[in-house]
């Protein structure tokens, strides 16, 4: 017999090809698995019906027991097949606390390429839901009977059916256990109960457990630094205990969905470990499991077995809790006093900040020198310092022992690692990329994209990868910066200013916020908020330091060096004082670099030398590199750039915008214009990057100045005002009008000219008289009057 015409459906670009299992993109084979693309079919089939959770597993895995998360996996893997998202909602839709539907229009094509718009359909789902807490019941539609005698019989029998079916659904929702594993759980955990009168179990424990938790893509945990917040909002410290009362009271603030609260006790030679998860908001039991641990070095074993039952009674799959189950003695310390002094140092940085958690995390990696986790905290904490040396040994050191960590973290580890130990951008953005696929719900790492692009110069990725982090964690201080720079760096300044306002509204504090109130009080005029700002900032370890170095940069920027110099020396005693040695001497570096290009060549070889020798690190020595070269030392300079070269020989800011900016101001010092033209090829692509101070743009300005190619070097120092919110107030920007002004005098505008250089003796109407750049400056506004 021949087979009837065979039938593909097609919506919006894609074909689904039913016989094949094959998934088409404009004639493209898209990769899904079998079951994802069983799921695609019951919902394309089920067009803009609303499908329950319960009857899509139902046809998806008719005779088995399987978790809520499995669907959802399918789902989330679906909606990244279709490039779909439930926000886009041009596919499939989310009914909260019922299910999907599939909202675009599905035409069906016979194989003789026919099209058929569905107009109605002829199969329909009855769905049964007892309130939003259950899954629903789906029942299949009994075929019809045929027409005929009515039978009694049949239709007892059928009643009986539908009972004994009706009967085991019930059953099935009471054994089912509750997922807390949706896209917008979260869970709160509080601190445990501990009765056996050893205090190195209080807060070990609680971390531990958090540990545990973050491996599963499929739980969401409240950040301590989110748990502060809330807290100072309930009145209470930011380090107060989270007894299950406060915890509960938080959850509920948070929007969370469980608290997850814990209990040790001793039971002769015994410890009694128990877990419970409690919905926050209606007081209900989700799971709860208890172990038992034969020792004191026993316990952390018991944690894992308890944490493992309790994933699995919350929705997790249990190939998910097969593929995310590392042990906690190897993803953290088998030493709970290494745990006790780890976890004491993440409770004190989200109460006071970086400088007063290194005690505890040293004194963690003392320990157990083993513990890759204290090691990836402490690279954090002296990343946030700008201590690049012992940032990078730090990292350097986890990333040995990444693979003693859970998957989370190992990604956490190999992006630091690649971002800022060895400088690698390149090889950091694919690891980000694949922790996205394994966790996409996680913040941190959309954070971190965001300011690896900013170093690229690629200032809209920065921006996209900041919103996610917002849109998946508002309340975190870090990614409200990340999306303020991302604003102000493209000049959208009111959005900004908007962004700041939130985060004040939030009650987030953090030093960036500080500085970054500061910048925008600065881009907008307003110099009262400024003084505020740095008033403000007085007497904040962290805080200090970097807002009189702000001071510094805006003193400079109008021409008041004397007063930018000792600003400069009081924020270098701030910050030595806080153990902050490298960022110290990158503010005395960053002050040898502007001396030098007002003409203060003593001074600025003085400070770039000092410098050097304190704190030779890869920013310092650039910095100080450059200083020197513009301040007419090339033989220094030369050396300098010669160690940058050896010391990161595959770090991209040093090789692609470092080094070719560095040569090129000495190729300008030997009069070669052509060379540093040449040499800073090299980071056109990136030269938006690096901090946003545009040097490479500055000194191909320069060099053509020197060719005296007037159309060309305006084009150049133009940039600085295109991007006035990536220059802020470093000087050179200052600098860059007076250059722009040389640039339309030597391209015979002299019209434009006049304007510039006007605005530029504007500008530095109250600058110290004495500076050699603007002495110059008023010889040659004379001369195109």
């Amino acid at each position: 017999m021949a087979s009837g015409p065979k039938v593909l459906y097609e919506f919006g670009p894609f074909r689904v090809d039913p016989d094949k299992q094959v998934l088409l993109r404009e004639n493209q084979p898209i990769s899904v698995t079998p079951k994802t693309f069983e799921t695609l079919l019951i919902l394309i089939r089920h067009s803009r019906e609303d499908l329950s959770k319960d009857a899509l597993m139902n046809e998806l895995w008719p005779d088995s027991f399987v978790e809520e998360a499995n669907l959802k996996q399918n789902i989330f893997m679906l909606r990244k097949a279709l490039e779909d998202t439930p926000d886009d909602k041009r596919y499939i839709v989310t009914l909260p606390g019922k299910g999907y539907r599939f909202v675009a229009e599905v035409r069906t094509v016979t194989q003789e390429g026919e099209d058929v718009v569905i107009a109605s359909r002829s199969r329909t789902q009855m769905v049964v839901e007892d309130s939003e807490a259950d899954p629903a019941v789906a029942l299949p539609v009994l075929p019809a009977a045929k027409v005929g005698k009515f039978n009694w019989k049949y239709a007892v029998a059928a009643v009986a059916i539908l009972a004994v079916m009706v009967l085991g659904a019930v059953l099935y929702l009471r054994r089912r256990p509750p997922a807390v594993a949706g896209e917008k759980d979260s869970v709160v955990i509080a601190d445990f109960s501990n009765t056996t009168g050893d205090p190195v179990f209080d807060g070990t424990l609680r971390q531990g457990l958090a540990v545990q938790l973050e491996q599963t893509p499929y739980l969401s945990l409240i950040s301590d630094e989110r748990i502060g917040q809330t807290l100072r909002q309930m009145g209470q410290q930011p380090g107060a205990r989270l007894t299950p009362e406060t915890a509960y009271q938080l959850c509920r603030r948070t929007q969370s969905t469980a608290v997850i609260d814990g209990s040790i006790a001793k039971l002769g030679d015994e410890y009694v470990l128990g877990l419970k998860a409690v919905n926050c908001k209606t007081g209900d039991t989700l799971a709860e499991e208890q172990v038992r641990a034969n020792g004191k070095e026993q316990v952390l074993g018991a944690m894992d077995k308890a944490a493992a039952k309790l994933r699995e009674k919350l929705g997790e799959s249990v190939r998910s809790l097969q593929t995310f189950d590392t042990p906690l003695e190897q993803a953290t310390t088998p030493s709970l006093e290494a745990l006790q002094a780890y976890s004491l140092g993440r409770k004190v940085f989200y109460e006071k900040g970086n400088a007063a958690s290194l005690p505890f995390l040293e004194r963690a990696v003392e320990l157990d020198p083993n513990f890759a986790l204290a090691y990836r905290a402490l690279a954090a904490a002296y990343q946030s310092l700008d201590e690049r040396n012992l940032q990078a040994v730090y990292s350097r050191k986890a990333y040995e022992l990444r693979d003693k960590v859970s998957e989370r973290e190992r990604f956490f580890i190999e992006g630091s690692y690649y971002w800022m130990a060895t400088g690698e951008l390149e090889r950091a953005v694919p690891v980000y990329a694949l922790w996205q696929q394994t966790y996409p719900r996680d913040y941190s790492l959309y954070v971190h994209l965001a300011g690896i692009y900013v170093e690229l110069g690629d200032l809209d990725k920065s921006l996209d990868n900041a919103r996610e982090s917002m849109r998946l964690e508002p309340n975190r201080a870090y990614n409200n910066e990340a999306l303020i720079i991302a604003y102000i760096n493209l000049n959208r300044l009111h959005e900004a200013e908007a962004a700041l306002m939130q985060a004040e509204q939030r009650n987030l504090q953090s030093e960036g916020l500080l500085a970054l109130r500061y910048e925008l009080a600065f881009l907008n005029g307003d110099a009262t908020r400024m003084a505020q700002t740095v008033s403000e900032s007085i007497g904040k370890p962290g805080a200090e330091d970097l807002l009189l170095a702000a001071q510094s940069a805006s003193e400079a920027w109008y021409g008041r060096l004397n007063s930018a110099l000792a600003l400069t020396r009081r924020a270098m005693d701030s910050a030595a004082r806080n153990g902050a040695k490298e960022l110290s001497t990158r503010y005395q570096a960053e002050a040898a670099l502007r001396e030098a290009e007002v003409g203060n060549v003593e001074q600025a070889r003085a400070d770039a030398s000092a410098a050097v020798k304190l704190a030779p690190n890869r920013d310092v020595l650039a910095t100080a590199a450059l200083a020197l070269a513009r301040a007419g030392d090339t033989a220094a300079a030369e050396k300098l750039a010669t160690e940058l070269d050896k010391t990161y020989p595959v770090d991209t800011i040093v090789q692609r915008y470092r080094l070719p900016t560095i040569r090129a101001a000495i190729a300008l010092q030997r009069n070669d214009p052509n060379q540093a033209i040449e040499l800073l090829q090299m980071a056109s692509s990136i030269e938006l990057g690096d901090e946003g101070h545009l040097l490479p743009v500055y000194l191909r300005g320069q060099a053509y100045l020197m060719r005296q190619d007037g159309n060309r070097a305006a084009q150049e120092f133009e940039k600085f005002a295109v991007h006035r919110g990536l220059v802020g107030n470093f000087p050179l920007g200052a600098l860059a009008g007076l250059n722009l002004g040389r640039a339309y005098a030597f391209s015979g505008n002299k019209a434009k000219a006049q304007a510039a250089f006007q605005g530029f003796l504007t500008l530095w109407k109250d600058a110290d008289p004495d500076i050699p750049v603007l002495k110059q400056v008023k010889a040659e506004y004379a001369m195109v009057q």
